[in-house]
């Protein structure tokens, strides 16, 4: 079997001024998920968090069910077709190579959204168009970026982004607009980032903190502080009509991406106040700016 490939680096963050915006890209199938050393350990987080706090991770409103059978066809024919060497199928059976699961297509044990959840590492989040524009109308989230699902499940996406400063005026109509245009065939991606003191993959708490953490200092943060970068995906499901939202959580040490350092500090500095308070960087922001400013001066005398 082949191997799993390391995990994958995005850094996001560019340089100039703060920008809110979509930044979308276009995705081949073969590269909509992935799939990487992680994964054992992140779908066994997964299963345990889906049987022991299924009413925090998992969630679906009344007409979603056709839209959550077709995720699981989709992304099955995916995976087997894409990523052979992990996933097969032979009749109604689909085999998970990886963690060596046969799982029934025909007469699933599971709704067919969490039966999804559990083939790959990203959270599966459904859309579905409505009078009130679009709704999240399902989801099976085990990494929440301090979120929870049973606050969001079934209102539309302006009300479910509302505590997120900017949002409204800046990407409330561009989102909505992207939701009902987006085509059956196309899958687009784009990256959110944040930087956290936990490293946890499930945090379904802890905006707004402004508690300063004397513990966290600028000798320490490369190994207490941690970058969360957030792959989504986007794509539209012809029968359904539903987009289907995919978010793969890569968190890393900071000593991890120390050469990047004045690019994270350009972006950290360029963050408005309240996007700076809404993603709980107050605490420890000075020791962060020392520490990626001496990394900085470093890579910039060699």
């Amino acid at each position: 079997m082949r191997p799993l490939p390391e995990q994958a680096v995005h850094l996001p963050f560019g340089s100039g001024p703060y920008r809110m915006a979509m930044d979308l890209v276009t995705v081949p199938e073969p590269a909509w998920f992935e799939i990487d050393h992680l994964y054992p350990a992140e779908l066994a987080e997964k299963r345990l968090l889906l049987e022991s706090r299924r009413g925090d991770v998992f969630a679906v409103v009344p007409g979603s069910e056709d839209a959550r059978a077709e995720t699981l066809a989709t992304i099955a024919t995916a995976l087997t077709t894409h990523h052979p060497d992990w996933f097969t199928r032979g009749g109604r059976i689909l085999r998970n190579h990886l963690t060596g699961e046969d799982w029934d297509m025909d007469t699933p044990a599971l709704d067919p959204l969490e039966f999804a959840g559990r083939l790959v590492q990203e959270d599966l989040c459904l859309v579905q168009g409505t009078a009130d524009g679009p709704v999240l109308a399902a989801a099976t989230l085990c990494f929440p970026s301090r979120w929870r699902l049973s606050d969001k499940i079934g209102k539309p996406l302006a009300a479910v982004h509302a505590p997120v400063p900017l949002y409204a005026d800046r990407l409330a109509r561009p989102v909505d607009r992207f939701m009902g245009h987006i085509k059956p065939g196309h899958i687009a991606a784009r990256l959110n980032w944040s930087v956290l003191d936990d490293p946890a993959l499930f945090q379904p708490d802890g905006k707004w903190k402004r508690q300063a953490r004397p513990d966290i200092t600028a000798e320490n943060v490369g190994t207490r502080i941690f970058l969360r970068v957030e792959r989504q995906t986007l794509r539209r499901l012809p029968a359904s009509d539903a987009v289907l939202f995919g978010i793969r959580v890569h968190v890393y040490p900071l000593h991890r991406i120390a050469r990047h350092a004045p690019a994270l500090a350009a972006a950290v500095r360029a963050l408005p106040p309240e996007i700076q308070h809404y993603k709980s960087l107050l605490p420890f922001r000075d020791a962060l700016l020392a520490w990626l400013d001496v990394r900085s001066a470093s890579s910039a005398s060699r």
